[in-house]
């Protein structure tokens, strides 16, 4: 590992130079700066822009670096001088500049909309077209345009379309191509979007969430794994195809910046996951050990007034209610399992699946139905002392617990197996301590929003107020996650806070 240290402002864009032996930054302390890789020194500093470099580029033949800046210019250098031999005018500050892999005396720039051909001396090629990115693949057979939320695969020699997608209310600002040409990454600010392109109607593969602002860029680094920085001061590394299903992928309009609120959280910590089931019915993966979102999609779901959904043999199952039925949703096939008949409060009641992955459990008034999650057929039933809009199911390795904002409500049960009867568990039973949320939607009156454990009536951590008021959270002794109606997700792990 090696740290390398000149600029004195925040660096903008890198690139390496064909032969794997330089590196080329570009700074927003107006410089440029050539680095030797076996020795980690500068080689060169190239001066002359009068604003930060946005963005930088080196020839295959590694005889030229081309830079844009926030100066409204294109500059050329002369690697072996030193020299700026050739300033280009732009009429914006964003540039973006690439030279073709093919052809060393190709450069092609992309600024205020508009993308542009320029040989070696300076001069433009072409007339201009419309653009506001631009990127080569590895080997230069493909060249992508972005157009605000339209994305263009070409043959650079033919100007064939190879592909093409779109993302409609997403404004693209960077792309890049995998080594093997069979993905296309995109981003929108800070979210990041992955495209298979190998058919003829390109799918959205995976959505990665995790930068908390603008992205400033992204880059695969293998086949099956990107980088991406950001304002946000972190380096994200991604992997892709890591769920062993391939259920339909979201709607590119639902994995914006605006989501929809989170109807349930799933926690399956031994598979390293939490799985969120939103309002749209769009169902996210989630790696808890990152942070990361690794995978969004779409179910048959259409406002539904309850919905929770898991992993298990390797299939994405959801669970919703509607119409007075709830539906039970294969995503690995894409089909509904079946439905069974059934009333339920919008409002005030609530459906879970069980913790061994079985059982589908509804609250429903009064009472507590479970239902079998392959079959259908009715496992048990169990009515209880107390009605309160408030009611809500939380689910563990033992049963099923009703819990009520109000001291004497917390009550568990064992629904067994077909034909058994439900066998009521004592509180003391439960697994770790049972922590709940001061501030959220269930707990009502409270001032400061923290995690609170309710045997002990102790908060055992404090949260930011904007993580106040939440929709779901689950908690197993170590990691707690919790969703919320802004539709974000909080991921904690919490052993080594709480004790």
């Amino acid at each position: 590992m090696a740290i390398l240290s000149a600029h004195t402002s925040l660096v903008r864009s890198l690139v390496f130079s064909p032969d794997g032996r330089s590196l080329v930054s570009g700074s927003a302390d107006e410089t440029i700066k050539l680095w030797d890789m076996q020795t980690g020194g500068v080689v060169k500093t190239f001066q002359g822009h009068t604003s930060q470099v946005h963005s930088v580029s080196i020839s295959t033949d590694c005889t030229t670096i081309a830079s844009g800046s926030y100066d409204k210019t294109i500059r050329l250098w002369n690697i072996q001088t030193g020299e700026c031999y050739h300033i280009i005018k732009q009429l914006d500050v964003e540039i973006n500049v690439c030279f073709s892999p093919l052809n060393s005396k190709l450069l092609i720039s992309s600024s205020g909309g508009k993308i542009q051909q320029w040989d070696i001396n300076g001069q433009r090629i072409t007339s201009e077209s419309d653009g506001c990115h631009i990127a080569f693949s590895l080997d230069g057979t493909q060249f992508v345009v972005c157009n605000k939320s339209v994305v263009e695969v070409q043959s650079p020699d033919s100007k064939t379309i190879v592909a093409k997608f779109s993302m409609p209310n997403l404004d693209i600002t960077c792309c890049c191509v995998s080594p093997d040409n069979r993905l296309i990454a995109v981003t929108d600010v800070v979210n990041i979007y992955v495209w298979d392109i190998t058919s003829l109607n390109p799918h959205l593969l995976e959505t990665f969430i995790g930068h908390t602002t603008n992205i400033t860029s992204l880059e695969f680094s293998s086949p099956s794994s990107l980088i991406s920085t950001s304002w946000d001061r972190v380096i994200r590394f991604w992997q892709i195809g890591t769920l062993s299903i391939d259920p339909v992928p979201a709607n590119p309009k639902a994995t914006s910046l605006t989501l929809a609120p989170v109807e349930s959280i799933t926690l399956q910590a031994k598979d390293g996951i939490a799985i969120s089931s939103h309002s749209d019915g769009v169902v996210r993966v989630w790696n808890i050990s990152t942070g990361s979102c690794k995978a969004s999609f779409q179910t048959q779901a259409k406002d539904p007034q309850q919905m929770d959904s898991c992993l298990t043999d390797s299939k994405l199952i959801s669970v919703w209610y509607t119409d007075e039925k709830i539906y039970i949703w294969d995503a690995e096939k894409g089909e509904l399992l079946r439905t069974v008949s059934v009333t339920m409060d919008r409002f005030g009641d609530d459906l879970r699946v069980s913790g061994n992955r079985s059982q589908v459990f509804c609250l429903n008034k009064q009472f507590i139905q479970a239902w079998s999650l392959w079959t259908g057929e009715v496992v048990g039933k169990v009515g209880f002392r107390f009605r309160y809009a408030g009611a809500f199911l939380t689910i563990d390795s033992l049963g099923v617990w009703i819990q009520v904002p109000i001291p004497e409500g917390i009550q568990g049960w064992d629904f067994g197996t077909i034909g058994s009867s439900p066998v009521q568990l004592s509180d003391t039973s439960r697994n770790g301590p049972h922590l709940d949320f001061i501030g959220g939607i269930r707990k009502n009156g409270s001032e400061l929003p923290g995690i609170e454990d309710t045997v002990t009536k102790k908060i055992v951590l404090q949260l930011p107020s904007r993580l106040k008021v939440c929709r779901d959270a689950q908690w197993d002794g170590q990691y707690l996650v919790v969703g919320y109606g802004s539709g974000e997700v909080l991921i904690l792990e919490c052993n080594c806070v709480l004790y």
